[in-house]
């Protein structure tokens, strides 16, 4: 007896389904699995942790913070690269942030907890905090001393080329000291929380001040990477934590510089990107060599 066309078609479609449903439900799944198992490869198929003494203390894939209960950095380990990811190395919200070169001028709200600070206000905050934490140079350009984007809203008596009637240094507020006293002659202001100078007419004119052109901070220490989750941090970034860090531990920094060159791996192929710093691997072997005072 033969079957009505679309019988025939709706057989053969569920056979297609059962088909499949084996091969790329069941059978590729089970195969994956099974290749993840095979040695060399099952640790990296579990996450590639990181164990010591039989305690998970991380992957050696995710970044993590090395601070205490109130997020302040502990001085006997290398600090990692900032992250942006959730509360920080966060890989359920891995993310950059969107915030590019124009980013300059923070929101200073009414409401502190509606406030957003600008990309180069970051910067200059995280300059400046670790070039306190590791006795360096903190500063760079664009940024005020006390840690925010060096930048004024300059208001002009016909918009744009007309004589300066009022400058205001949007990113500090009461009770700082304007970065600059005066601008053309006219004396510079607060801002004030819940002004928008730029909406108002000013014009954003950044002010690159006295600073190193080339800072003693490096650039992977002030900002986060695309990922959020970045392990490594540059060689330059290590080298300025080398003399902390031996202080902490009572260790010469010949042997502490030497346990970052263990840990430092090259280009990848030889040619492709930069040498990177493993800082858990890092901290994990000063523990072992040099346990905290």
């Amino acid at each position: 007896m033969r079957l009505p066309a679309w019988l025939s078609h709706h057989l053969a479609a569920l056979r297609a389904l059962l088909v499949f449903t084996v091969l790329l439900g069941l059978a590729y799944p089970l195969a994956l699995v099974a290749v993840g198992r095979l040695p060399g490869l099952d640790a990296r198929a579990d996450g590639s942790l990181v164990s010591v003494n039989g305690t998970t203390v991380g992957s050696s894939l995710i970044g993590q913070s090395f601070t205490d209960a109130e997020g302040n950095p502990v001085p006997r380990y290398f600090q990692s690269r900032p992250s942006v990811a959730g509360a920080g190395y966060d890989p359920t919200a891995t993310a950059a942030s969107n915030l590019g070169p124009e980013s300059v001028v923070d929101t200073i709200a009414a409401d502190p907890d509606k406030s957003t600070r600008s990309l180069l206000t970051q910067v200059c905050s995280r300059s400046r905090a670790v070039g306190e934490l590791d006795g360096v140079d903190g500063r760079r350009p664009y940024c005020t001393p006390d840690g925010v984007g060096a930048v004024l809203a300059v208001f002009r008596a016909d918009g744009l080329t007309g004589r300066v009637t009022r400058v205001v240094s949007v990113n500090q507020v009461a009770p700082a000291t304007p970065f600059v006293s005066t601008w053309q002659g006219v004396p510079v202001e607060l801002a004030e929380p819940g002004h928008d100078y730029v909406a108002e007419g000013g014009l954003v004119t950044p002010v690159r001040g006295d600073a190193p052109a080339r800072p003693a901070v490096p650039a992977d220490a002030v900002t986060a990477s695309g990922s959020g989750l970045d392990p490594h941090i540059s060689p330059a970034y290590a080298e300025i934590q080398v003399a902390r860090v031996a202080r902490e531990r009572g260790a010469d920094p010949a042997a502490v510089r030497a346990l970052v060159e263990r840990h430092t791996t090259g280009r990848a192929l030889g040619f492709m990107g930069e040498p990177v710093v493993d800082v858990l691997a890092l901290n994990v072997a000063l523990d072992r060599q040099f346990p905290a005072r």
